[in-house]
């Protein structure tokens, strides 16, 4: 997902300090929702083995339903850069979406 080590004494308030028999070890900084998405669009294009502009309406499909699942369009422009990266409309991806509900 991408998130980065950081030596304990330099987490930040949002970071989580791992702990390991009563010392801190390590403090992992999260990456912020929108990095995560890009992360998880990136992910499904290796997997896929092409862009995912080039898969067919059906694989299209399915991206949207495991994006839905991981909750990438809870994430502020979502939908905005999940159109972008399968080559469609806002509107279509909202099509998906509202067909699995169907």
């Amino acid at each position: 997902m991408g998130g980065e080590m950081l030596p304990p004494d330099e987490a930040g308030p949002d970071d989580v300090v791992l702990s390991w028999a009563g010392s801190d070890v390590v403090a992992v900084r999260l990456p912020q929702l929108a990095d995560s998405l890009d992360h998880i669009l990136a992910a499904m294009e290796r997997r896929q083995g092409r862009p995912l502009a080039d898969l067919d309406r059906k694989a299209k499909q399915e991206v949207v339903r495991i994006l839905e699942a991981r909750g990438a369009f809870s994430v502020r422009h979502g939908v905005e850069t999940v159109a972008s990266a399968l080559g469609v409309s806002r509107f279509t991806v909202y099509n998906y979406l509202n067909r699995d509900k169907a």
